[in-house]
């Protein structure tokens, strides 16, 4: 395991470690924040494969670790380096699904994000980064959508 995997992991297990056995409604906003962030920095400096590897169980039964890496990569490439990037949005959801991997809570942020490629035409795009509490009680990566 990479260090930047290390990092997000332990900065995740961290902030479960904060909550204890808090709803998604209980969730302090600025510690998913900076969750969202540390992941986005992940897919900023092409890090996918390592995402993919901390993500939720979830997550990884969706798509496959090269699927992702390829579709991420197709996605931001062409976007180039961010400018700037500031969270608008959190989101709070419970799911049920006969999948106990799939059920549970989930918290998503958004972020309104500027590319050096987009940055001509003034055009921001929106990133949305997704965490899933996992039945051990740890928020782990479970999305990230770029619109």
């Amino acid at each position: 395991m990479k260090r930047t995997t290390i990092k997000l992991l332990f900065g995740l297990t961290l902030l479960a470690g904060w909550l204890g056995s808090a709803t998604a409604q209980d969730v302090e906003a600025s510690d998913m924040v900076r969750g969202g962030l540390q992941v986005i920095q992940l897919v900023d400096q092409a890090k996918t494969g390592e995402l993919w590897d901390g993500a939720a169980p979830a997550a990884r039964k969706r798509v496959a670790r090269a699927d992702f890496m390829a579709q991420i990569s197709k996605l931001r490439g062409p976007l180039g380096a961010p400018l700037q990037r500031t969270w608008v949005a959190i989101n709070r959801q419970v799911v049920a699904d006969s999948d106990a991997d799939l059920a549970g809570q989930y918290v998503s942020v958004e972020y309104e994000t500027r590319f050096t490629n987009t940055a001509a035409n003034r055009a921001s795009m929106r990133e949305l980064v997704s965490f899933h509490m996992d039945r051990d009680g740890i928020w782990r990566f479970s999305g990230y959508v770029l619109r």
